[in-house]
């Protein structure tokens, strides 16, 4: 099949919207780094989100089965389309798309920041075996955290699954390059905090966030 030439005024359109925290992600080292982390196997299922221009989707394509493949921004869609047949291609929000996190997958994306919380969120809660994000640093750093410096995301996560930073990535890496430096996360599940000691989980996460409240108090005095 041949595939669709582009004019050059749709590659000029094709420039990162800020309104979506695009940054387009070029570091051959990077995209390696991220492909690697996932240890893909020939028949996995990978879900990925914001796609762009397809940088990383081609990487994937190489050693999974599948690329499910969720993009927001319509601009992208014709460009992505020729890329492959075992590409799936969904236009819309992945945050209104439950459905996608109810199978077997792995999650492997570039993500704008403003997605991080949300996503991870999704993921936990849905039947993803391992996410490999790359999300800002400083948050990456947060949700790897120890004692006693754990926040409520780090808790959230860890209740979980187990967390790593697999590679810092620099900010020079995207085209624009955003205001801070990046890293490379890898969150693999396990038994869960919750089914492992028969708690459950809306007491212990009310629990921590009162606790967290009063962070400058004795915690007797905070939960009491």
């Amino acid at each position: 099949m041949r595939r669709p030439k582009f004019r050059s005024d749709t590659k000029a359109s094709l420039r990162p919207n800020k309104l979506m925290g695009q940054h387009f992600l070029h570091s051959q080292a990077a995209l390696l780094a991220i492909v690697e982390a996932a240890n893909l196997q020939p028949d996995d299922i990978v879900l990925e989100v914001g796609p762009g221009k397809g940088v990383l989707t081609k990487k994937l394509l190489e050693r999974a089965k599948k690329v499910v493949a969720v993009e927001k921004d319509a601009r992208f869609m014709e460009l992505l389309q020729p890329l492959s047949l075992h590409l799936e291609i969904i236009h819309g929000d992945i945050l209104k798309r439950d459905d996608l996190f109810a199978k077997k997958y792995k999650l492997v994306a570039n993500i704008p920041y403003y997605l991080t919380s949300h996503l991870i969120k999704k993921f936990l809660h849905g039947k993803g075996e391992l996410a490999v994000l790359l999300i800002q640093e400083e948050v990456a750093r947060r949700i790897v955290a120890h004692p006693p410096h754990m926040n409520v995301l780090a808790l959230s996560v860890q209740a979980f699954a187990d967390a790593r930073i697999a590679k810092k990535v620099p900010r020079s890496s995207f085209r624009p390059a955003p205001r801070v430096d990046s890293a490379i996360i890898v969150i693999e599940k396990k038994k869960s905090f919750f089914e492992e000691y028969k708690i459950k989980e809306e007491d212990f996460f009310a629990l921590v966030k009162k606790a967290f409240s009063g962070k400058r108090k004795k915690l007797r005095n905070t939960i009491g």
